[in-house]
């Protein structure tokens, strides 16, 4: 185990993983690893350039072509799966540690959450090579024998962003690994050391040498792996902007992608549902919930006109009983943001709206007695209109919008009348109407009464959040090809 001086779990912190191996990169150049709490530095991690990046494709693109793994048995894989599960749950606490450090999350809740998206994803794909039809006989019209064939994609690179790097790791490895590719790891620059953590524990199970290989690079760097050629697939987590170039430089190539990309989902609030209740479902488990840094937030609550203020009062009593402070600390209900660039977004953010005609109900500002760490009050606005710059833009930050409606199905236009459509939700007492206005939102995903996306079935978005599905059977067939094998006799 190798520690920080801040007991921050980070292997071989000055190296890169590629070909099995903690191998030095081309340069000492390094990147700074901040506790968002305090703006301390906890570590400082290899810094990847160019060069590395393509050892690291061609280690994995090796593995690929001419080593074992991609020829072993789904159930072979699974095996390799279980180890890595276990050695995850060993080490759960050191994850939710660097989880907290590193993007603001509360350790109470990154702690039983970690668990369940490592070791889970994990075990579900396990399962999956002894349930998914890999290899399924058909008959052709013809008569002759026919197969269709699950076979791996080939070299993924898994970009993966720094508001929950553990947890994207695993749900984009873990299925990736079951089909049978080779995978590059690509952290970002303000969370590495979940990923220093995983690759260690891909060495310690015996995956064979280029299987999985982990770098940490700046996004210049990062394109050359999307554009490379040796490269078969990239899936990415991360901004819908983010998302369109990386989408634009594949297509030149027609390599394959998942983009699971940015959100501005909405909750609908129907007017047989309390907006007291409401408001404990929408306010507080949002700010608390890694400070807003979540895509699938749930940032627009949609309600109708008679009660908006009701909301907006309800919300911002929710957003004054918040503590601010250190996230290991019991009493603390929302931690920091991530980082300085991300604060001065929102509070940019913020100021914008507020000129554009939004009123500010609570919050909009740095808290003035925490004098270190990058804390940005929860903040609620009021009176938004739905195509306005509060309501059609990303914050990823703690800063709700209340929107008036005048029916339920100017609600529900509303709800869709946006770029994107990751999540969303509709309050209600009657599950029929629930499921109706649930059928007409454009989303992903669509909870009753709460946000209630689940990975292990499939998480993505409509419209411009994103191109496929990541966790559940999606998860799996985003990294498989399918081939048709038509036999003039059947293979024994």
């Amino acid at each position: 185990m190798t520690m920080t001086d801040h007991g921050l779990n980070v292997p071989h912190p000055r190296h890169l993983f590629i070909g099995g191996q903690w191998v030095a990169p081309s340069t000492e150049d390094t990147f700074a690893v901040l506790n968002c709490a305090t703006e301390d530095i906890v570590a400082q991690v290899a810094k990847a350039t160019e060069a590395d990046v393509l050892a690291a494709v061609e280690a994995a693109r090796q593995a690929f072509d001419h080593g074992p793994w991609p020829r072993l048995t789904p159930a072979e894989r699974a095996a390799y799966l279980e180890k890595i599960a276990e050695r995850l749950e060993a080490l759960n606490d050191d994850f939710a540690r660097i989880w907290s450090i590193e993007s603001g999350i509360l350790y109470t809740i990154a702690q039983p959450r970690v668990g369940r998206y490592l070791s889970g994803a994990f075990r579900q794909y396990s399962a999956m090579a002894h349930s998914y039809p890999f290899i399924k006989p058909v008959t052709s019209p013809s008569g002759h024998q026919g197969y269709t064939v699950q076979e791996p994609v080939g070299v993924a690179v898994a970009i993966v962003p720094w508001n929950g790097a553990a947890g994207l790791i695993a749900y984009k490895v873990a299925p990736a690994l079951l089909a049978g590719c080779t995978v590059i790891i690509k952290n970002s620059p303000e969370a590495p050391c979940s990923g220093h953590l995983f690759a260690q524990i891909c060495a310690e199970v015996g995956l064979p040498p280029g299987v999985v290989n982990m770098v940490t690079a700046d996004r210049d760097v990062s394109e050359t792996l999307v554009s490379n050629p040796l490269v078969d697939k990239i899936t990415f987590t991360g901004s819908t902007a983010a998302g369109r170039r990386i989408g634009a430089v594949a297509a030149e190539r027609v390599a394959r992608v998942t983009l699971e990309l940015g959100g501005k989902s909405p909750a609908v609030v129907l007017d047989d549902y309390s907006v007291e209740t409401a408001a404990q479902a929408l306010g507080a488990p949002y700010f608390s919930y890694l400070t807003g840094q979540v895509c699938a937030s749930l940032t627009r609550i949609i309600v109708p006109r008679h009660r908006h203020d009701a909301m907006v009062e309800a919300l911002t009593a929710a957003a004054r009983d918040v503590v601010m402070g250190d996230p290991f600390t019991a009493e603390t209900s929302m931690g920091p943001l991530a980082s300085s660039r991300q604060r001065d977004s929102v509070e940019r953010m913020v100021a914008r709206s507020v000129a554009e005609g939004a009123r500010l109900a609570c919050g909009g500002g740095r808290p003035r007695h925490l004098k270190r760490g990058f804390f940005f009050e929860p903040t609620v606005l009021a009176h938004v209109d739905n195509r306005s710059f509060a309501a059609q833009n990303e914050f990823f930050g703690p800063v709700l919008s209340v929107i008036a409606a005048d029916s339920e199905q100017q609600a529900i236009d509303m709800a869709n009348d946006t770029i994107y459509g990751l999540n969303a939700a509709v309050f209600t007492h009657d599950p029929q109407r629930a499921m109706n206005v649930a059928r007409q939102l454009r989303a992903g995903s669509v909870g009753h009464n709460a946000s209630r996306y689940d990975f292990s079935l499939g998480f993505g978005g409509f419209k411009q959040s994103g191109i496929g599905r990541e966790g559940g059977i999606g998860g799996l067939e985003a990294f498989l090809e399918s081939k048709a094998i038509v036999l003039d006799q059947p293979a024994p």
